[in-house]
């Protein structure tokens, strides 16, 4: 992967799957800038690959547009965004719902893409292109009943990732997602004495397949990554049509 010249964006870029990518965009020539609620850890990394840091809660929609608009402006170009922060939800989702701790959990994982993508198109397209890699999860290509709010959250961005990749590809910005299984990342460092003999990925065997989908991924796909195997691109299988035909090619235009 040459990048050399590239501008990049990592959102929770400051450690787990973020940093190990960030480290991987530099190495690839890449300049990057961190994106982290961490802003000490994110001056950190940032330090250590050449990079810029940006404290910025991604929930926050002005803080989105303002860190890609201070990376554009900071390289000269924008090129290659990872909108990778996330969280989990501890919560079933089921009973005593925790209204914040669910408004939380979209926020970071469903909201943070939405505004990630929409803020990073019109600099992408000023550079002539790019490509968007968001983070997602196993879990938004099929159920984790242990945790029914992080796989709607997950499942979500998987949709909004196929949905756009199309229309964006239009702009050769190349829209994909990582779907990795569980990770040894601070995410699970709560939870990590109950995998037992599990095994799990590293952060970078995360990043490693990140590093293929930003080199050679299509737009809209959906890459899984797990113990043992190649990451490689989901195959989704096709809906019914009615009697046969394929549905109408349908855009927001037209209502």
């Amino acid at each position: 992967m040459d990048l050399t010249g590239q501008g990049a964006l990592v959102t929770g870029g400051a450690s787990g799957i973020g940093a190990a990518a960030v480290r991987r965009l530099a190495a690839a020539g890449a300049r990057v800038a961190v994106v982290d609620r961490d802003a000490d850890g994110a001056a950190a990394l940032a330090a250590e690959v050449g990079g810029v840091a940006l404290p910025a809660d991604v929930t926050d929609p002005d803080a989105v547009a303002g860190a890609v608009a201070a990376a554009e402006e900071a390289f000269g170009r924008l090129d290659v965004v990872l909108l990778n922060a996330g969280i989990t939800a501890g919560q079933s989702g089921v009973e005593d719902l925790d209204l914040a701790g669910y408004r939380r959990i979209m926020g970071v994982n469903v909201d943070h893409v939405v505004f990630g993508l929409t803020a990073a198109v019109p600099a992408l397209r000023r550079a002539g292109g790019g490509v968007v890699v968001a983070t997602a999860s196993l879990a938004g290509l099929t159920a984790m009943p242990g945790d029914a709010l992080y796989t709607a959250s997950k499942h979500a961005v998987v949709g909004y990732v196929r949905a756009v990749a199309p229309l964006l590809a239009l702009d050769s910005i190349r829209v994909a997602a990582v779907c990795p299984g569980f990770a040894d990342t601070p995410l699970i460092a709560h939870a990590k004495e109950q995998f037992g003999d599990f095994p799990l990925l590293t952060a970078d065997d995360v990043a490693g397949a990140i590093e293929q989908i930003v080199e050679r991924g299509e737009p809209g796909e959906c890459w899984y990554v797990q113990p043992g195997r190649e990451p490689a691109p989901y195959g989704f299988r096709g809906v019914p049509s009615a009697k046969g035909t394929p549905p109408p090619a349908v855009s927001w235009e037209d209502h």
